[in-house]
């Protein structure tokens, strides 16, 4: 039996095992349902974008903490000395130290909202018709809040885990640069966060339509970021004689054969379970393709029919693709110098080195430059191995039971990359519930479900719980 194979058998096997649970989806208890929401209103009413920082609410998360019973020495407030602002708050719970720490992810930041594009204040959580609103309510201090709320919990029953729990709240996700908390933990202070494996509330979750759950995701796996700058010159002259040594034309010529061009597929664990676990649970007329392109040897041809559409083809392959353009200097002169930008998103296991050949293959200009932005922070698989998935799978049935659970590659990325880099394997693991199809984050009236925001903060507590205990 395949890793595939075995890793669909032990989710379905969960999954038929949960349908015997109870209907009623479980919350917390009332006092912790009500500590949780004031928690989370105090999260998305303190402005973290990236003008603000994050500073202020790390402080007051470790002020909660301490009042909560947690020792002063377990609540690390760290910022780079040249950005104080962008504060992480690093909590350690302590265990039995029998096994390796754990690690929790949550990000303290959020982009930006211009008051007068929303229907509500953004920095003020507004309760309304079952939703609550504001920045950050889903991207992810719903989460955060969960989180803190867990810690809070098991302090008071007095848990005490096999391991250690680091749960760490971070600055700078969405502004990235040097102050992104992850990175600089890992690089300046890793062993206030070095642990066996790591789970992050920044993705993952459950997918439903019409109120009816699809599936939950366990986030694996993300696609890594990629810049390179394209640029050609030429002699330019007066715009009254032109000439066959145009850059723009020979800068559009190139673009054109990058527009036709496909990388060619690259499957990996997590897609190829991916696609076989929706084309069961969708069924269709890309059902069949889906299945065809999950084997050891994925077809070719379903591959291509697949990659129609947008997502499916980023799920199939590195993508390149020209995002800014820019030449000439004067309307009446001939263009001296064109400039382009082109993205790229890679397969975990390609390389820049090899999207680079392709890119001056395909462009076929030797007059183009192509030059390499950035170094990529490479972002290997985190295997969806049967033990990981089993154990995730166990809590997730225990809130919902018998919702198929499919393991997915991000198209994007998180700090994931930061963490496994650093060789910590992490999983997204979030409980939030959302629609098929909405995708407020980032955008006006931000939401999340009041009934989901209770259920995810049940979630995260059951989770800490079972994970920390597990042997």
């Amino acid at each position: 039996m395949t890793d595939v194979c075995k890793v669909l058998a032990v989710l379905a096997g969960l999954a038929i095992a949960g349908r015997a649970g109870a209907a009623s989806v479980p919350t917390p208890p009332p006092a912790d349902a009500i500590e949780a929401r004031a928690i989370f209103k105090a999260l998305v009413e303190t402005d973290t974008s990236h003008s603000h920082g994050s500073t202020a609410l790390a402080q007051a998360i470790r002020s909660r903490l301490l009042a909560a019973g947690f020792a002063p020495e377990d609540l690390t407030l760290l910022a780079p000395a040249e950005v104080p602002a962008s504060g992480n708050l690093i909590v350690r719970y302590r265990g039995k130290g029998k096994l390796r720490p754990i690690l929790f992810m949550g990000h303290l930041d959020v982009v930006d909202a211009k008051p007068e594009d929303w229907t509500a204040p953004p920095f003020k959580l507004t309760e309304k018709e079952g939703f609550y609103y504001g920045r950050g309510t889903i991207d992810m201090k719903d989460g955060d809040a969960a989180l803190i709320d867990a810690l809070i919990r098991l302090k008071r029953q007095a848990y005490v885990p096999e391991r250690d729990i680091i749960v760490m709240f971070t600055a700078d996700e969405e502004a990235g640069g040097a102050a992104n908390g992850p990175e600089w933990l890992l690089k300046t202070h890793r062993d206030l966060i070095d642990a066996e494996i790591a789970y992050n509330f920044d993705g993952g979750g459950g997918t439903t339509k019409d109120g009816q759950r699809l599936f939950y995701e366990v986030g694996t796996s993300e696609k890594i970021y990629l810049t390179f700058t394209l640029e050609t010159t030429g002699p330019g002259g007066h715009g009254s004689q032109p000439g066959a040594d145009n850059p723009i034309y020979r800068l559009g010529d190139a673009l054109q054969r990058l527009e036709a061009f496909q990388f060619p597929v690259m499957m990996t664990a997590t897609t190829r379970a991916s696609f076989k676990a929706m084309a069961a649970l969708q069924p269709g007329p890309d059902s069949g393709d889906m299945l065809a392109v999950s084997g050891a040897t994925p077809d070719l041809a379903a591959a291509d029919r697949l990659s129609a559409k947008p997502y499916a083809n980023a799920e199939l392959r590195t993508t390149c693709v020209a995002t800014l353009i820019s030449g000439g200097h004067a309307e009446n002169a001939l263009p001296q110098r064109a400039k382009a930008t082109v993205q790229c998103r890679l397969m975990p296991g390609d390389t820049a080195a090899n999207v680079r050949a392709k890119l001056v293959k395909v462009l076929n200009e030797p007059k183009i430059t192509v030059t390499q932005d950035a170094p990529p922070i490479i972002s290997p698989e985190s295997p969806p191995t049967p033990e990981v998935m089993g154990r995730i799978a166990a809590t997730v049935h225990s809130m919902w039971p018998g919702v198929p659970i499919v393991p997915t590659m991000a198209t994007g990325f998180s700090d994931d990359r930061q963490t496994r880099n650093a060789a910590i394997p992490s999983y997204d693991v979030g409980g939030m519930w959302s629609e098929l199809g909405e995708n407020r984050a980032h955008g006006r009236d931000e939401r999340v479900g009041i009934v989901a925001f209770d259920e995810n903060v049940e979630y995260a507590y059951r989770l800490m719980k079972a994970l920390s205990s597990a042997k």
